[in-house]
């Protein structure tokens, strides 16, 4: 385990305590965001010369886990806003020295879909659109978020061109009244709203260049983190959350059944079927992380040889990533429902684990169908095309 988790785990209490508080305010605590700040975990993808740690992918994802395990939110947020200085990396130096120049721990919201429409004018362009589930954004001073770029009627180009654009916080508005949920509900994802925002160039880039990793040789980035696949390290964060959170599930399940008897007096470590339930969900848990670990090792040291990761292998990638985050779902089900009655009390960290395990299934990067539909196909030969391409 690296530095950056060993600083956060001196306040493990702390943090699922604030967790509480974080379900209630519908964001981070403000004690839990610095924590977070503090530590340095969204600096562990970010470029040395601006005071960022460049981190081996693994050992972000094991960060995020263990983030993820003392609280949900806390854990989803390290993971979604952590990669955003990854891809800063890539961004015309203006905008690197805008965004870290005054404060290397600045964070950065998102999300990339692209939901509002960047118009061309003079130098750039004019932004507008309305933006949903921007993770952690209260404690953000900028976001990186996705456009489809517009004609000069401010129509979305056929075919759709991509963009990843930066906006400090003063051209944006956040919605206040737009994240009650029943999951994640500390993340504080709410809606962005953007209002004929200029965008000058240099603030933008072309999200095919960032998938397919000529942002980062146009740029002249060299190290092998930031020629490492987009496909891998976005969802990354997400995922390693989502298992750290079946992790902390799993570990609140195991202290609260030590001493648990039923009501026909049978002790829980009497129970042969609750205990072969108890062990083939934690096997399966460990499975998901070894799964996706597996792949970012892989991917690293073949990155790093400059060997080329083919789609077949990138498409195994995801499909693995994916298939980790429902299995260790699932296993958080079986425990879930062999919790007993008391899981069930606001009281108990249990059921936000299990509240937040859903949630964190629900985001797009954890939707299996095409995945598992390119994956398939193109080890069946086949050339996927169209939307079984996408984030790929």
């Amino acid at each position: 385990m690296g530095q950056v988790l060993d600083r956060i785990e001196q306040f493990a209490e702390e943090i699922r305590a604030e967790g509480v508080e974080g379900d209630k305010l519908m964001r981070l605590s403000d004690v839990s965001a610095k924590r977070l700040r503090d530590a340095g975990v969204i600096r562990m993808l970010a470029p040395k010369e601006y005071g960022g740690f460049e981190s081996h992918p693994r050992e972000f994802a094991e960060t995020t886990m263990g983030i993820g395990a003392m609280d949900g939110a806390a854990g989803w947020v390290s993971g979604i806003v952590g990669v955003h200085p990854w891809e800063l990396a890539f961004f015309d130096r203006k905008a690197q020295d805008e965004v870290w120049g005054e404060d290397p721990d600045m964070w950065m919201a998102s999300p990339y879909a692209p939901l509002g429409v960047a118009t061309p004018t003079d130098g750039g362009y004019i932004l507008n659109g309305r933006w949903s589930f921007s993770s952690g954004t209260d404690h953000c001073g900028w976001i990186m978020i996705g456009a489809a770029l517009g004609d000069a009627e401010g129509n979305r180009v056929m075919p759709p061109t991509l963009l990843h654009v930066l906006l400090p916080r003063s051209d944006y508005e956040i919605d206040p009244d737009s994240w009650d949920v029943v999951g994640l509900r500390g993340t504080g994802s709410k809606d962005l709203i953007v209002k004929n925002a200029f965008i000058p160039d240099y603030r933008t880039l072309r999200a095919e260049k960032v998938m397919n990793g000529m942002a980062a040789k146009e740029f002249g980035r060299e190290q092998t983190l930031y020629n490492f696949p987009f496909s891998c390290i976005f969802p990354l964060g997400i995922t390693s959350s989502l298992i750290g959170i079946a992790e902390g599930a799993l570990g609140c399940h195991l202290d609260a059944q030590r001493q648990r008897v039923t009501v026909s007096g049978t002790a829980i470590k009497d129970d042969p079927y609750v205990l072969y339930a108890i062990g083939d969900a934690a096997a399966e848990i460990a499975a998901s992380r070894a799964a996706i670990l597996e792949t970012v090792d892989r991917f690293w040291d073949m990155t790093e040889k400059k060997q080329e990761i083919t789609f077949e292998m990138r498409a195994i990638g995801r499909r693995t990533q994916t298939a980790a985050a429902w299995r260790a779902v699932r296993a958080v089900d079986e425990i879930f429902a062999r919790s007993g009655g008391g899981a069930l009390k606001l009281s108990t960290p249990m059921q936000r684990f299990w509240r937040d395990a859903h949630a964190g299934l629900s985001h797009a990067i954890h939707v299996p169908g095409s995945i598992f539909h390119s994956s398939a196909l193109t080890q069946l030969g086949g050339e996927p095309q169209g939307i079984h391409r996408s984030m790929i």
